[in-house]
């Protein structure tokens, strides 16, 4: 087993088996955000290609990074876009977090970018870090692979979605809520309106077997059950600049100026 498929391997078995994992988004392009992160004892990261000014060459090098070092990367996207999935995926992503998922097209073309034929239309190369750079024999690497692909996280952050929710989320590993999206959507409603569309998506996880996940900006279980997401076992803290931000505000609070 290659490296990578150790650390998909570890986040599904926690997923499938009951457990939590938590994590944080990666926003800063310093691999000391990621070094950071595993010193702190998070189970993974997911690089931010959504909300942040990383470029993909520095995506692609945080992510070897993380491979190189221990910790899952996942990488968010805000499109399907197979090539760049490929590329993130060839430098060693433990996966893929897809934001705004509101149909099964997009499910279907998520894991048709993310898998090898005959499971999906992944291209096929030996030239890169997660196959030793060629080192590993061909049908080696894709029995690898096919025992541990990469995990598929949807966000659901919609108020409605063009597709019943479990048939949406079918083949995910995780189904994400996104609360401040999904606040949005529905028009900044109050709490309670809210807890209700976050426990149907949440219900809808369960109902096809796939995990659910969310947002946090702390880490304790009142929060997680303050937002519906008490049962979760996927939960993003924060991100790194986030909590920088709090941790230097917190500095200068204490101070009697």
């Amino acid at each position: 087993m290659t490296p990578v498929g150790e650390a998909r391997r570890r986040l599904r078995t926690a997923l499938t088996g009951g457990g939590r994992v938590v994590g944080t988004f990666v926003k800063l392009p310093t691999v000391d955000s990621v070094d950071l992160a595993r010193q702190a004892g998070f189970d993974f990261v997911v690089v931010d290609l959504e909300h942040s000014s990383l470029s993909e060459e520095t995506v692609i090098s945080l992510v070897r990074h993380a491979a190189a070092t221990g910790i899952p990367a996942l990488v968010r996207v805000p499109v399907v876009d197979p090539p760049l999935i490929n590329r993130v995926l060839e430098a060693g992503a433990a996966g893929v977090q897809l934001s705004t998922l509101t149909a099964a097209a997009e499910r279907d073309a998520l894991v048709a970018a993310a898998r090898y034929a005959p499971h999906g239309r992944r291209s096929i190369s030996l030239s890169h870090p997660a196959a030793g750079f060629g080192a590993v024999d061909l049908a080696a690497y894709l029995a690898a692979e096919a025992a541990d692909p990469p995990l598929l996280v949807g966000q659901v952050e919609t108020a409605t979605t063009r597709d019943p929710l479990p048939e949406l989320l079918d083949g995910l590993d995780v189904a994400f809520v996104g609360t401040t999206d999904l606040a949005v959507s529905l028009g900044l409603p109050g709490a309670e309106a809210l807890l209700a569309r976050v426990e149907e998506i949440v219900d809808a996880a369960r109902a096809a077997g796939v995990a659910s996940g969310g947002w946090l900006a702390r880490a304790d279980a009142e929060s997680a059950a303050g937002s519906g997401l008490g049962a979760a076992r996927y939960l993003i803290v924060g991100s790194d600049l986030q909590l920088l931000g709090s941790a230097l505000r917190e500095v200068m609070d204490k101070w009697d100026r």
